[in-house]
């Protein structure tokens, strides 16, 4: 924000903002960005164990129980490392009496029927929660504010500390919404964008933010508006086509996404594989169905590698790849907040089955981005024009994802290339030959993890040897040291010493140790080192 100055002091661990936007008049503070940690799991469809998802929480939410950490568990999690907590506190400006686009009014439910959907929605089964239109409004010259003209569907017969918690939530949407603060101006042209965020709320529960900024059809220059989706399911594929789908209906009018989001919203999401038919009228076209497929492997869907492997080389992607491993301090930079957004989400899946266990935001505000200087681990995004804001930190890696750029990593450590074994890079590297420039998603989505989960395999895969039970229900104990012994090459011995140091791998191995003897094996990353150990099996045999 260009009038904001915030400083931070981290020995109180506070963010003070000595300007607002109109010297002091109407104001309101939001806690935003602790730590941020992304531990959240996922039922796999189907299956009967309970397998890792990634899932990344940009921004906290004050509620009325004080400020709920992004990612934080309110229960211990034993021996799992605290990261330092960050506050951000902020000011600006509320305008009231935002006027907002009439809504289609929906039928009428019995109260039978209302209790059903209901239920239905808390169940998780609708495909999103709601819908809203983002726009910056003037508030004075040269200044605009971000605020919500369209919500679909409004949410009646909520109670006061319930009506209260949304109301945050949907300010903070527009944050993330027009990341760049209150610097806009009137645009003739303007390329769509597509984007995403994740927001945690005050119970833990993540709820994942698909955005797609446009400017709408009109004459003359004019303000860009942003749609935004929020859904408790991460799949950024299935929800870019249903934002193809609302864009169409927003050229003929406001009125037409209604129906197309009441059929959606009202449909089964769909298992992995699987697909859903939505029919939905438009004028002069008649009625349409669209068919919405999740991808098979559930915890690819919410990923693109073509970005991710268009920005980078394979040797770039390598170096990224072993500073994350290592859990260090990463910035990302690009022009696209879809870029960002895209090559971050595809970094934090290449640590399968680990998570990134740290502060993860797709998109910094501007008004946040002294969130920089947090001493502790990170994976930022931030845009072009905020690149001189982070050059000045030390100990980190700085990722310039630009077209034209001069050059890759604008700062680094030094030692990215050593990280990783030798032996081990050579066979990731050969395995990422197997795609070219011209791959599909469906390639991408076979050959990048059949070139990054064998690492791991290599050099952690017989962690369950070294997990002692002294019965089949109590839970075990990590043998640490005999498990670093155990690896046989000294270049990948001095990796794993190193990475069973990280919080990925803790939380990791705190959950094989408390889980049931009797699920041993049943996880995907098992089943993986079982199939690599056969087929080494057969091949031994066939020399």
């Amino acid at each position: 924000m260009a009038s904001s100055n915030m400083t931070w002091s981290f020995s109180s661990m506070r963010s003070k903002t000595r300007s607002s936007l109109d010297g002091g008049q109407t104001h309101f503070r939001r806690r935003l960005f602790s730590s941020f940690r992304s531990d959240q799991r996922h039922q796999e469809d189907g299956a009967s164990e309970t397998e890792k998802r990634r899932a990344f929480s940009d921004g906290g939410i004050e509620t009325s129980n004080g400020v709920f950490l992004p990612g934080e568990d309110q229960q211990d999690r034993g021996a799992m490392k605290r990261i330092s907590t960050l506050f951000s506190s902020f000011r600006g400006k509320v305008t009231k009496g935002t006027s907002k686009e009439p809504d289609p009014s929906s039928p009428e439910l019995s109260p039978v029927e209302e209790k059903a959907k209901e239920q239905r929605y808390a169940s998780g089964q609708f495909f999103f929660e709601y819908l809203v239109v983002v726009r910056p409004k003037k508030i004075k010259e040269g200044a605009y504010e971000p605020q919500i003209v369209y919500q679909f569907p409004k949410k009646d017969g909520m109670v006061r500390f319930q009506r209260e918690e949304e109301e945050k939530t949907l300010k903070a949407l527009t944050l993330f919404c027009f990341p760049e603060g209150v610097n806009w101006a009137p645009l003739t042209e303007y390329p769509s964008e597509t984007f995403s965020f994740v927001l945690t709320d005050v119970d833990g529960t993540r709820k994942n933010g698909y955005c797609r900024r446009l400017l709408p059809d009109g004459k003359g220059a004019r303000l860009p508006e942003a749609y935004c989706i929020i859904s408790n399911l991460a799949c950024f594929g299935l929800f870019s086509k249903i934002f193809d789908e609302v864009e169409q209906r927003r050229r003929i009018s406001m009125a037409m996404i209604y129906p197309f989001m009441q059929s959606l919203r009202e449909a089964p999401f769909p298992a992995p594989g699987h697909t859903v038919n939505i029919k939905s009228f438009i004028p002069e076209r008649g009625t349409e169905t669209i068919s919405l497929t999740r991808p098979t492997d559930s915890w690819l869907e919410h990923v693109d590698f073509r970005t991710l492997f268009r920005c980078l080389s394979d040797d770039e992607v390598l170096q990224v790849f072993a500073a994350t491993v290592l859990e260090r301090r990463i910035i990302f930079i690009a022009e696209e907040l879809g870029t960002l957004s895209q090559v971050i989400h595809a970094v934090a899946v290449l640590l399968y089955p680990f998570i990134w266990q740290h502060t993860l935001i797709s998109i910094v505000p501007e008004i946040l981005i002294d969130v920089v200087m947090a001493p502790t681990p990170y994976l930022l995004g931030v845009q072009k024009r905020l690149g001189g804001s982070v050059t000045d930190q030390t100990d980190l890696l700085v990722v310039d994802l630009s077209e034209g750029r001069k050059q890759t990593f604008i700062k680094s450590i030094g030692d990215e290339e050593s990280i990783l074994p030798h032996k081990l890079k050579d066979e990731i590297r050969q395995a990422l030959a197997a795609k070219n420039e011209n791959s599909s998603l469906e390639e991408l989505n076979k050959v990048v993890p059949e070139a990054f989960l064998p690492f791991f395999i290599k050099t952690v895969g017989h962690f369950a040897k070294y997990i002692e039970r002294k019965g089949p229900d109590n839970h075990g104990e990590f043998q640490r040291t005999d498990f670093c012994k155990a690896v046989e090459s000294k270049s990948s011995r001095r990796f794993v010493k190193k990475f069973v140091q990280t919080q990925m791998f803790d939380l990791f191995i705190q959950e094989m140790e408390q889980r049931a003897a009797s699920r041993n094996g049943k996880g995907i990353f098992e089943r993986k080192i079982a199939e690599y150990h056969r087929k080494m099996r057969e091949k031994a045999k066939k020399q």
